[in-house]
């Protein structure tokens, strides 16, 4: 048990508002964050890095912006700046989402459910900010007669303008990390579709079997689809760029000069990167959480995307003996504690699990957006957690699923044209020029013999070989038009002319 001089050694008295409170000696925050220390002790998750690095810029970008309009003494200003660079560390825009050195992390210590708004968020940067800032003015921790948390780390700032401005930040970061990974995934399906463009394969609707596509047309269009995503993505910056910095309280500017205002929003863009602009309406945006909303949509389109992508990969791949085994996925791991030899499609799980909690992670923004009242959303730390780690790990799942799935694929080719041609639905292309109803009757004497349909077709004369060569092959049978048309003698029926 430690003696009664350890304890005093081990913690500072600190004073707010509401009076004293012990704090750490070694903690670079001081009495708001301790207070939201004990009153939230729920998840032990903290805030994500990206949010608290885009914290720290907003902070570093105010202290510049007071300097300017002279309202911040230099030297306060100065050390400030510092202490902002300190945490960001170097080449910070290369890994804005990245775990913050141990050194800082353990700094940043409120959970992620807190009051409402951020401002015990707020308040932690705040304090660690002035903390250090006081230290490289030569002063003691907890001496805020050098720094304050509120009156020079905060000036000209609220929770209700500085969090939401950092949302922004984090999330146009997150994004920008995330859109490279889906090209990257979109390149490897895109590979796969040019490497498997020559494999005929059954194609399925209702899971029963349809008429032939080549399995590289499967895989393009899986391509394709994370295009598509990534336009949608891509989209959803562009409100981002809007900052209410400069709102304070409920939006209408009160303590933030315009000089201030316009300087802010000028050094955040330098600093960052990005084209952020000043809102139209400060008292508009404040409350609003559309943009994140709509960042949430995109993410939500995307793993619905990657749901059913990797829900036909486990599909094509099952098997080996009772399934489809139509391509066959990279062995990363054994499948089973108990079967010797058991392969699972592990990677496409893993993926099917993240985009299950990318959803989950939607509906929580959906009614964290809708719960603000009047001129402030008091939800945005769980709006924005949630809006952060649905990119993460999206990004981080995408790139997994290219480089130890995807890109080692192997096709079956055999089993494609073994399934290909025992399927019935072969005869749709035939049916233009022998009709409907015998190529039904064909169909059905397929799916009672099992019979391969091509040596039916031949075996019913009602075609000359050579134009059921012509008809059943694989490009003419995957490709817009009549398969045949124009190569066979035989006629179309209902007037037209094969030989057109």
């Amino acid at each position: 048990m430690q003696d009664t001089d350890q304890i005093v050694e081990d913690f500072r008295i600190e004073e707010d508002s509401l009076g004293k409170v012990t704090v750490p000696t070694d903690a670079l925050y001081g009495a708001q964050t301790q207070r939201a220390v004990e009153n939230y002790p729920i998840s032990g998750m903290r805030a994500h890095p990206a949010l608290v690095r885009a914290t720290v810029l907003v902070k570093r970008a105010a202290a510049m912006a007071n300097r300017d309009t002279g309202r911040l003494d230099a030297h306060i200003a100065d050390a400030i700046i510092q202490a902002a660079d300190e945490i960001l560390g170097r080449d910070w825009r290369d890994h804005f989402s990245a775990p913050l050195p141990d050194d800082w992390q353990r700094h940043f210590v409120v959970d992620v459910y807190q009051a409402g708004a951020g401002t015990s968020h707020n308040m932690n940067a705040n304090e660690v900010l002035a903390n250090r800032a006081i230290e490289i003015l030569g002063g003691k921790r907890g001496d805020y007669t050098l720094v304050s948390p509120n009156d020079h780390v905060n000036m000209a700032q609220s929770t209700n303008d500085t969090f939401p401005t950092a949302m922004r930040i984090a999330a146009l970061f997150l994004i920008r990390e995330t859109l490279p990974a889906m090209d990257h995934l979109a390149k490897a399906f895109e590979a796969k579709g040019r490497d498997f463009d020559h494999i005929l394969k059954s194609g399925r609707t209702h899971l029963q079997d349809a008429t032939p596509i080549r399995l590289g047309q499967e895989f393009a269009a899986y391509g394709l689809t994370i295009r598509r995503d990534i336009e949608r993505l891509e989209r959803t910056q562009e409100t981002l760029y809007e900052l209410n910095i400069g709102g304070t309280a409920v939006g209408t500017g009160l303590n933030a000069e315009e000089g201030y205002i316009n300087g802010i929003v000028r050094h955040l863009a330098e600093l960052t990167g990005f084209p952020l602009r000043r809102a139209e309406s400060l008292v508009q945006i404040a409350p609003s959480m559309a943009s994140f909303v709509e960042v949430s949509g995109a993410t939500r389109v995307l793993a619905t995307d990657l749901t059913k992508i990797a829900n036909d990969l486990r599909l094509l791949a099952s098997g080996p003996a009772t399934g489809f085994y139509e391509i066959v996925l990279p062995a990363v791991q054994p499948g089973s504690s108990i079967m010797p030899g058991k392969i699972n499609p592990s990677i496409v799980e893993m993926v099917n699990q993240v985009c299950f909690q990318a959803l989950g992670y939607d509906t929580t923004i959906s009614y964290g957006a809708q719960a603000g009242q009047l001129e402030l959303n008091v939800m945005m730390p769980v709006i924005i957690h949630n809006v952060l780690w649905s990119l993460h790990i999206l990004k981080n799942a995408m790139l997994v699923l290219a480089d130890r799935c995807v890109s080692g694929i192997k096709a079956n080719a055999e089993r494609c044209e073994e399934l290909a041609v025992k399927s019935a639905s072969l005869v749709t292309a035939v049916a233009p020029y022998i009709g409907y109803k015998p190529a039904a009757k064909l169909a059905q004497k397929q799916v009672e013999s099992g019979r391969d349909i091509r040596d039916i077709l031949a075996e019913s004369g009602l075609l000359p070989e050579e134009d059921l060569a012509e008809i059943l092959k694989p490009e003419a049978m995957t490709e817009p038009g009549i398969a045949g048309q124009g190569k066979t003698k035989t006629p179309i029926l209902g007037g037209g002319s094969a030989g057109g």
